[in-house]
């Protein structure tokens, strides 16, 4: 249990499947901290930089709650050491996932997090109370021109973000600057026809060292908001981008990579850490996941913790917006706004392209329309 005296203090629980959770514990505290043996070190770090065991709750032989607090100096204030001392080393331990966690306010004011967040989208596509309309330019292998058209489809409709599908890089068919060029330009002569805000965010899937020229020549090019992959690129990359003064866009954070830190039920780490907590630490306006129902395998629970964290109190931290997604279409609508609520961004991609996508697009905006 999270114990509100320890509030000055990083609480972590782990849930542990095994045999004696005592001397996992002690593994876990000093390998999440100093990694030298426990006895070989002074005294004072004994006390104070070595993790403290401050519970430990067994339901049966092989299942039990262990709560280990950390000094925040430990953290040292930068979000990769956070990591680190989060899940570094543990993640090498079978049997050893993190359920929940306390992040003392003198630790969550060191981050910016999310630029607009919840209210700031609201404000920024004049959204004050219904779900933003997003979707992704598919699929792989269209040239730019095509990309572009879709685009300008999608903007005419009222969509308020396109981003790049998540597998758009710079491949032949559709090379990065090529493409971003295109398909801004697309959306900027849609918004002066209707009159409307709609966002490109183009995809920052690229070698770290080349991230940040490409966040700014995007900008430059047009591009109103940027589409970021933390589990492949680094969660600080994100938040790197989402500190920059000078870039000042919205961030669309996409799953790729992270699965695994989440579907197994034994190791890795709680849905709504990792897809709400951790975004929103990095600085994700909109954490993108896969729905229940659609074609991956999150549960509704799952997903409604992702749903709770991503506005639950997080020190100063703005909430920030859900992207359920994966397989989503357009009837299934009402049935999101009933789980997810309004403060939804409904991202549907490939099930606008069966048939007619301006057709579609029209329908998926009239839909969330007569809902309003």
């Amino acid at each position: 249990m999270i114990d509100p005296n320890l509030s000055d203090r990083l609480q972590v629980i782990y849930r542990y499947i095994g045999s004696d959770p005592k001397q996992i514990a002690d593994v876990i505290r000093v390998e999440q901290s100093i990694e030298f043996p426990f006895e070989l070190a002074e005294l004072w770090i004994q006390e104070e930089v070595v993790g403290k065991i401050e519970e430990i709750e067994s339901s049966s032989n092989t299942s039990h709650l262990i709560t280990i607090s950390y000094n925040i100096d430990v953290v040292g204030g930068e979000l990769t050491q956070f990591l680190n001392v989060l899940w570094g080393n543990a993640s090498l331990f079978p049997g050893v996932r993190i359920i929940d966690l306390h992040i003392p306010s003198t630790l969550t004011k060191k981050f910016q997090g999310p630029r607009f967040g919840l209210s700031g989208l609201r404000n920024l596509f004049s959204a004050n109370t219904r779900p933003l309309l997003t979707t992704a330019l598919k699929p792989l292998g269209s040239d730019s021109k095509t990309l572009a058209q879709m685009a300008h489809t999608l903007a005419l409709a009222g969509f308020d973000m396109i981003k790049d599908d998540h597998s758009l890089a710079n491949q032949p068919w559709a090379t990065w600057h090529e493409r971003v060029k295109l398909v801004s330009e697309a959306v900027l002569e849609a918004n002066e026809m209707t009159g409307g805000k709609c966002a490109y965010a183009p995809s920052l899937n690229l070698p770290f060292d080349q991230i940040m020229d490409a966040a700014h020549t995007a900008k430059e090019l047009g591009a109103k908001a940027l589409l970021v992959l933390p589990g492949l690129t680094g969660f600080d990359s994100m938040r790197t981008l989402a500190d920059d003064e000078s870039l000042s866009l919205p961030i669309q954070a996409h799953p790729s990579m992270l699965g695994s830190l989440v579907t197994s039920p034994n190791e890795g780490i709680a849905h709504g850490i990792v897809f709400a907590t951790l975004m929103r630490l990095a600085g994700a306006d909109i954490t993108i996941f896969p729905s229940m129902g659609g074609r991956f395998s999150f549960s509704a629970d799952q997903c409604i913790e992702i749903g709770k964290r991503a506005k639950s109190p997080l020190g100063d931290i703005e909430s920030i917006w859900i992207a359920p997604a994966g397989g989503m279409t357009i009837d299934r609508i009402p049935q999101m706004i009933e789980m997810y609520g309004r403060d939804t961004a409904l991202l549907i991609g490939g099930a606008l392209h069966q048939g007619d996508l301006a057709l579609n697009a029209q329908q998926m905006v009239d839909v969330v329309a007569s809902l309003h």
